[in-house]
């Protein structure tokens, strides 16, 4: 079957897009994978997207998102893409339903972040482990946190998570900072934040009760085992942009990102990019939401030049 417009996600941007499209009477597929609603699923309460004024669980807002879009004419199925080609239009789409064939694609695959692999981590994702200080940073306040990671991003979340923290400690396996020089002073200048270097988090307690109560952290040269007790563990050791499956055929920048121009079109054209797959800045549900409406509209005037 030919679809006018196929949207790979379902987190904000891609059921955004959704919405939008299905309201120009498009009649969107979107495929939204085998994790449903992008990392939202992992947050419990987000007090930053606008419109609710007392806040709203991940989850919850994804549903809501997801019933929106549907309520319009959006058609969307589980399950993962497994190869998508795009050397000609129309575009081909494999699943493990088979193949899905589209006029205009707009991918909203997001970046997954990267994760220390701890059972603890994942178990307390979302009950004071995060991996985003702009979204969580606000629950701590008074409280002291670990932050993980060496780089600009870690530095900057660290300073950043100082407006609200009681105390920071930032911990890196190395005895160095791949941050820039003015990242690492204004950090290393900054009194709330402490260092552990050399060290990685061996265990995040805290998960009988719920909640972090505290840290192991692991001298990686001595072997010494240290406990300190913390509200929050942010890991912030970077993202992975989910472009596999169009890597080669599309421009991508040197970390993988898809590199949109004149809003949300690609170096493909009648395809669309919009969320944390295009984004390595933001990151917040908000901008995904806004960026899958771009895309929205973008498609929609591209089928609209198909048809002239």
């Amino acid at each position: 079957m030919m679809r006018n417009v196929i949207i790979v996600g379902s987190g904000p941007a891609g059921l955004t897009a959704a919405l939008y499209t299905a309201r120009a009477n498009l009649e969107p597929l979107v495929i939204e994978g085998l994790e449903s609603g992008g990392q939202l699923m992992m947050t419990t309460e987000v007090e930053n997207y606008p419109g609710f004024r007392s806040g709203i669980l991940g989850p919850e807002l994804m549903g809501e998102m997801r019933s929106q879009a549907e309520r319009f004419g959006t058609e969307i199925i589980q399950g993962d893409v497994s190869k998508i080609d795009l050397s000609s239009a129309p575009f081909c789409l494999v699943t493990n339903e088979g193949e899905h064939h589209c006029k205009a694609l707009i991918l909203a695959t997001g970046a997954s972040a990267r994760l220390l692999g701890l059972e603890s981590e994942r178990a307390l994702m979302g009950h004071g482990v995060s991996t985003c200080a702009t979204c969580d940073g606000y629950f701590f306040r008074d409280k002291p946190i670990v932050v993980v990671g060496g780089g600009d991003s870690a530095m900057e979340e660290a300073t950043f998570l100082t407006k609200f923290a009681s105390s920071v400690t930032l911990v890196h396996r190395r005895d160095s900072f791949r941050a820039s020089k003015i990242m690492q002073d204004k950090a290393s200048n900054n009194p709330k934040i402490k260092f552990e270097l050399d060290t990685v988090v061996d265990e995040i307690r805290g998960v009988e009760d719920g909640v972090v109560k505290g840290v192991a952290l692991q001298n990686i040269k001595t072997g010494v085992i240290k406990h300190i007790e913390v509200d929050g563990v942010f890991v912030a050791i970077g993202h992975t942009p989910n472009t596999r499956l169009v890597e080669g055929q599309i421009n991508l920048d040197g970390n993988g990102y898809i590199v949109p121009f004149q809003g949300t079109q690609t170096s493909v054209s009648g395809v669309f990019a919009c969320g944390d797959v295009q984004d390595h800045v933001y990151r917040q549900a908000v901008t995904a939401a806004g960026s899958g409406c771009m895309a929205a509209i973008d498609a929609e005037r591209y089928l609209e030049h198909l048809a002239d």
